[in-house]
């Protein structure tokens, strides 16, 4: 009996499930506690990631609007250039770099984006600068362009130099000479101050060296002759410059044009290297030279480069050397008038200095000036710059040593004849010792000899000098 009731109970418990609600007490549904389907979830998924996504893309949109904008408004302030740099003609250089073939006519363009090339000028601030490239300020015309002088808005006074869109040294050489001057910065390096390259201009900005071009104070003008000190301090003041490019970076640069015309001067006398267009890296630590096309200037160009096109610092190294030749001579470094064996100044000085007659082709107005110690060294310092093969060159912080020996022992010479009024021998009662005569005193000095009975001059000179009474040199 108890089982047909509990039967009778189950029946009438399936017919209260069985209702529209499908619940036990027929109040509350129970669809919400049954789970849902895959399908269901996927298209939350899905319509829940479109909706993330599309606002992402709105986001991304909004953040590249903004750069855009931002970058435009500071883009002049900045110095960035977006035109590209044309050059029509006959580049020597752009073989690598040219994005059109030079024999179609067409332009060769390289667009400087780099925000570190130094300050930019509108073409409108350099027309103004220099009274629209007035002829008044012409300073002088080179393998480039032309170079005017010009003043800024603040005043200050610069050198503009505007390439000449068909010169043979062309687009590369304006590239390098801004990436070059851009990372370097040295007392005797001319400093560059910003460029423009508007409307396919190349315009350099640089420093003004009032005193200009080296060349200019020794021939061709009527300039008055330098003092031997002064020819000495500027030798001096260039090879520092050298020096620097050679050691004062992580890889050498080496100029490849060093010359008389490439070393300024400004108002006190101060030498600068200048015109860096045709520079190039040096070696690494593991190669011993540079492989390249040969470039640079007739009459100072290394003839070991010349021949084998293989370039090391040494190759600045006799460039140097003949300019310490034209610096006591006063003459170009080719003069084709000249007789045959006068024609190149490396091997007409370097004849007569081997005879060491050095004194006899030198400048008419040091004659009577020059301390012949100081000559000497001089004339051997020029002598090794200019060996045959760059090994047995000097580096340039050997030459800069021996030009400021030189110097010294011209200013020792110096206060020894022509003392000063602070000098001892202006004291009365005081008597100088003549200077003893020490067998060692020059044998830790490369190039000079020991003092000899035959040689009185050197003799005082280099023991005065090997006691380091005047630093000044160094």
């Amino acid at each position: 009996m108890a089982d047909i009731t509990n039967a009778t109970m189950n029946g009438l418990e399936i017919m209260k499930i069985s209702n529209a609600l499908k619940s036990l007490d027929g109040l509350s549904s129970v669809d919400n506690l049954l789970p849902r389907s895959p399908s269901e979830k996927n298209k939350i998924g899905i319509i829940v990631g479109s909706a993330l996504g599309a606002l992402a893309a709105i986001a991304l949109v909004g953040f590249c609007c903004c750069c855009l904008v931002r970058h435009k408004s500071k883009s002049p302030q900045q110095g960035i250039s977006r035109l590209p740099l044309s050059l029509f003609g006959n580049s020597l250089t752009l073989t690598k770099m040219s994005t059109t073939s030079q024999k179609s006519g067409t332009a060769s363009c390289i667009s400087l984006t780099s925000t570190n090339l130094g300050r930019f000028f509108s073409f409108q601030e350099i027309l103004d600068g220099t009274n629209k490239f007035d002829e008044k300020l012409l300073l002088g015309v080179g393998g480039f362009g032309r170079v005017y002088k010009g003043t800024l808005e603040d005043g200050t006074v610069v050198a503009v130099k505007r390439g000449n869109p068909r010169s043979e040294q062309g687009l590369a050489e304006f590239r390098t000479e801004i990436e070059m001057l851009s990372k370097l910065r040295h007392r005797h390096l001319v400093s560059l101050i910003g460029y423009s390259d508007e409307r396919s201009e190349m315009i350099l900005v640089y420093e003004y060296m009032a005193n200009g071009p080296l060349r200019s104070h020794l021939y061709g003008t009527d300039l008055p002759p330098l003092s031997w000190k002064q020819r000495l301090e500027i030798c001096i003041g260039a090879a520092r410059g050298l020096h620097y490019l050679h050691t004062g970076a992580a890889q050498s640069i080496i100029h490849r044009d060093v010359k008389t015309t490439n070393i300024l001067l400004d108002e006190n006398f101060v030498a600068k290297v200048a015109d860096f267009g045709l520079s190039k890296t040096g070696p690494a630590l593991d190669q011993t030279h540079v492989s390249t096309a040969v470039k640079g200037s007739f009459g100072y160009l290394d003839p070991e480069y010349f021949r084998r096109q293989q370039l090391t610092e040494k190759s600045d190294v006799y460039s140097f050397g003949v300019v310490l030749m034209e610096v006591l001579c006063t003459r170009p470094a080719l003069n084709p008038v000249l007789p045959r064996e006068q024609v190149n100044i490396a091997e007409w000085a370097m004849s007569w200095q081997k005879k060491g007659m050095l004194d006899q082709i030198m400048d008419q107005n040091l004659v009577g000036k020059v301390n012949l110690a100081s000559l000497k060294k001089f004339g051997e310092t020029a002598e090794k710059c200019l060996a045959e093969y760059g090994v047995d060159r000097p580096s340039m912080g050997d030459v800069l040593w021996n030009l400021e020996y030189a110097l010294q022992l011209q200013e020792t010479s110096s206060a020894l004849t022509e003392p000063e009024d602070n000098s001892t021998n202006h004291i009365t009662g005081i008597q100088l010792t003549p200077v003893d005569h020490f067998d060692n005193s020059v044998s830790m000095i490369e190039g000079v000899n020991s003092c000899t009975d035959e040689d009185p001059e050197d003799a005082a000179t280099s023991a005065v000098f090997s006691q380091l009474v005047n630093p000044r040199g160094r």
